[in-house]
């Protein structure tokens, strides 16, 4: 590792912390609507919704990562996975006409749209304990 000095370490904790904050909102937010009204509501969307806020995570740790000489490939490809999973199923609605309305919701095209949600998820799992373990190792 070439550089463990307090700005890597600060930028490697900084965008953990943001990448994990979409990923963990709906789960606070479905205990909460559980506590207070008793009916368990899981918006699975809010992660997609907050992909600026994962992405300007994911930024930070990657830069922390390349300071550091460590994990660049682990978060790297993460980052790449996350975004290509987002656009790619988000695109697919909108040519398959999910996104718009017109298309009839059959099983496998929602299973499609929803399996690279869950794809773009798994990515930023990934790129969350990476940034846990950059952070540790700085």
């Amino acid at each position: 590792m070439a550089k463990k000095d307090v700005f890597s370490r600060t930028l490697a904790i900084s965008g953990t912390c943001l990448v994990w904050i979409p990923l963990l909102l709906p789960l606070i937010f479905s205990a909460a609507s559980f506590i207070g009204d008793g009916i368990f509501r899981l918006d699975y969307l809010i992660p997609a919704e907050l992909f600026p806020v994962a992405l300007a995570g994911g930024g930070l740790v990657l830069w922390a990562a390349l300071r550091a000489g460590a994990r660049r490939g682990l978060i790297g490809a993460g980052l790449g996975v996350a975004i290509g999973a987002l656009v790619g199923g988000q695109a697919l609605a909108v040519i398959t006409g999910l996104a718009s309305g017109t298309a009839e919701p059959s099983t496998w095209l929602m299973g499609l749209v929803l399996g690279s949600l869950g794809v773009y998820l798994l990515a930023l799992v990934e790129i969350g304990v990476g940034g846990i373990l950059l952070a540790r190792e700085l």
